[in-house]
């Protein structure tokens, strides 16, 4: 299992702070599209995942027990 972290305005998409996804042995591309078929509205385009800390390519495979964040564009003034 994954466990998602989403934050900022993403937990007002996804209704939660964090779940859990049986996507073990899957790449980090297919994540993203597991969140778009859960998730329509999450602007997936503007969003970074970092694995385990550590911002992640679409290519890299994730592992049983990886920590996934989602993290939306920041902006500051």
């Amino acid at each position: 299992m994954i466990k998602l972290y989403y934050f900022a305005g993403l937990r007002e998409v996804t209704g939660t702070t964090e779940e859990l996804a049986d996507l073990a042995g899957q790449t980090v591309g297919d994540l993203s599209n597991w969140i778009t078929d859960q998730y329509p509205d999450m602007p997936m385009q503007s969003v970074r995942i970092a694995i385990n800390k550590e911002y992640a390519l679409s290519t890299d495979v994730l592992q049983d027990g990886d920590v996934a964040a989602l993290i939306p564009p920041v902006s500051g003034g």
